[in-house]
This record gives structure tokens, C-alpha cells and sequence, in this order.
């Protein structure tokens, strides 16, 4: 066992859990050993990897292309939904949750070409900051989950993004930030069209999601996009727990994780009262359901990179 691995992990159950999952099926000769193309581990983006609070990144990305628009058509400030995320509206926005915003995001980037959101995104990504925390967003990865990811790849793992949030967005920064190809993401996408003009093909983004990667949508997407059932697991919601339950109940060892953010000193302290993404049923049902839980408070000695 590399007792070096996981710096930023405190000692302790769920550091301990992580190292001795992977020996097992690393180990070559043992009982349990998992060849490495099997090694397939899955992990949510938004509050698993990153900062989620007070709303997630796609909110504030969406927010500034709403607010480019609005300038060229006054129009969207009166109409909804678009007013209430101009103005932000936190009833509302709450109220429309998780698919809402993806929604939002989806109708403000109609009309672009893929080539064309990879450049808006990675100009925003560049100079965007948390407005609480006053980092960039892309400086908000938490230290032991980008830890974790380049432990499990030396050990032979293939590491994907499972996430609700926009798979264009996440496909503009997952390389430089995890170390994750842009082909290891699976998220929410819209609906494209092939457009063929002056001898080159495009896809050009419609209003229309095509799939939310949501719920019992992430076994969905992992079985279409990955063809290969998890070993491994890491989520932080109710929107998470298809997922990690899919990973749990297959044969063979497994570890589904789940993040608990009780560090509001560090970092934010929520759960069930977060509406958009809210932590209830995982949590409370994670001992029958065979899920460890990860507290950031005490599992993590350091949150984010100096």
C-alpha cells in the first residue's frame, strides 16, 4: 500500500477505505484483483469535485451570456425565465432547480457551433471568479478529489465526469483542471444539427436538451456512453445516488462515496435545504445502501490548492 498516496486526506476511515479498496483490486495475485480495463471510476462534477455554493458554475457562465444577450434584446429582461436569472431571483431559481438551469443555459447558447461554446467557455473560464470566494472558478477544485483522480489513473483506473451539469462546459476545462479527457465526460447535452457551409461541417447547438444527466439517468448514460458498470463511485446528492447505488450492486468489490460538505469554515456546510441539488435520501440511507461517507471537515486537511 503507497502510504504516501492522498497528501491532502486526513487519516482515517474513509482514506483508509480508499487505499485498501485499491490494493485489492490491484493486487494481482489476490482474490479480488480487477483488470484494468475494468477499472472503471465515475464522479460527479458539481460539489464532488468543485465548488457547487452558492450556486453551480453553469449558473454564473449562464448568467453572463444572458447578460450579453440582454444587451442586444432589452426583451429577455421582461421575460421569463431569463428575467428571473438576469435578476436573480433565488426563489425562482431554486424553484426551477437543476434541469431549469441547464434549461436556461441550453436556450442562451442556441444557434453555436460546438468550436464556437468551446471559445466563449474558455474566454469566461479564464477571467470568471466565485463571487464569495474570490478565486477562479477553475481554482476551486478541491485539492483531495485531484489527488484521488491521479492516484486511481496510476493505479490503472479510467477515470470519468458523470455529471448533471453541461458536457460542453465541463469538456473546456476537465483536462488542464483533473487531468480528464474531454471524451471521459459524460453530462447534460442539447440537441444539435449538422450544418454543412463553404466546405466545412459544424454542429450548431439547439433550444432543446437532448439528454439531463440526472437521477437514474446517470446509470442510463454510463451504460450508453461508457459501456462498462463502475468499480468505483464518488457522488455528494440525491442525484448522485442512482449512480452510486448501480456501482454498488454490481458483482465483485465496489466503493461508492458520497460527500458530505459540513465545513462551512473551509469552505460551505449544506445538504437537505439546498433545493437546486439537495442531499437527503443518500444521506440518511447511506449505512443500508453501502455507501461511505466522506465529511470534509474531518476527512480533508486541506480543501482547495494553496
Amino acid at each position: 500500500m503507497d502510504t504516501t498516496a492522498l497528501p491532502s486526506w486526513n487519516e482515517g476511515p474513509a482514506r483508509q477505505a480508499l487505499l485498501d479498496f485499491v490494493q485489492r483490486v490491484t493486487t494481482v495475485d489476490g482474490p479480488d484483483f480487477v483488470q484494468p480495463a475494468d477499472r472503471i471510476a465515475t464522479f460527479d462534477n458539481d460539489g464532488t469535485l468543485w465548488c457547487e455554493q452558492p450556486l453551480q458554475v453553469q449558473f454564473f457562465f449562464a448568467h453572463h451570456r444572458l447578460e450579453q444577450l440582454a444587451a442586444q434584446d432589452p426583451s429577455l429582461k421582461q421575460r421569463q425565465p431569463f428575467k428571473a436569472f438576469l435578476e436573480r431571483d433565488m426563489a425562482a431559481i431554486h424553484d426551477a432547480g437543476m434541469k431549469g438551469l441547464f434549461e436556461v443555459a441550453a436556450a442562451t447558447h442556441a444557434g453555436v457551433t460546438e468550436d464556437e461554446f468551446e471559445a466563449i467557455a474558455r474566454d469566461w473560464l479564464s477571467s470568471a471568479k466565485h463571487p464569495k470566494l474570490g478565486r477562479l472558478f477553475t481554482a476551486l477544485a478541491y485539492r483531495p478529489q485531484v489527488e484521488l483522480l491521479g492516484y486511481l489513473q496510476r493505479q490503472g483506473f479510467k477515470n470519468f465526469i458523470v455529471s448533471g451539469g453541461g458536457i460542453d462546459l465541463i469538456r473546456a476545462f476537465s483536462e488542464e483542471v483533473y487531468g480528464i479527457p474531454r471524451d471521459q465526460v459524460v453530462g447534460s447535452s442539447v440537441k444539435t444539427r449538422f450544418e454543412f457551409k463553404d466546405g466545412r461541417g459544424d454542429l450548431v447547438k439547439l433550444a432543446e436538451i437532448d439528454t439531463f444527466d440526472d437521477r437514474e439517468v446517470k446509470p442510463h448514460n454510463i451504460g450508453l456512453h461508457i459501456g462498462r458498470r463502475p468499480i468505483l463511485a464518488f457522488g455528494n446528492s440525491d442525484g448522485d445516488l442512482a449512480m452510486l447505488r448501480y456501482t454498488r450492486s454490481g458483482p465483485g468489490p465496489r466503493l461508492a462515496l458520497l460527500l458530505h460538505h459540513d465545513d462551512a469554515e473551509r469552505e460551505f456546510a449544506y445538504d437537505r435545504e439546498f433545493r437546486i441539488s439537495p442531499l437527503a435520501e443518500a444521506l440518511d440511507h447511506a449505512q443500508e445502501y453501502g455507501i461511505d461517507v466522506v465529511s470534509m471537515k474531518r476527512d480533508w486537511r486541506q480543501v482547495f490548492a494553496a
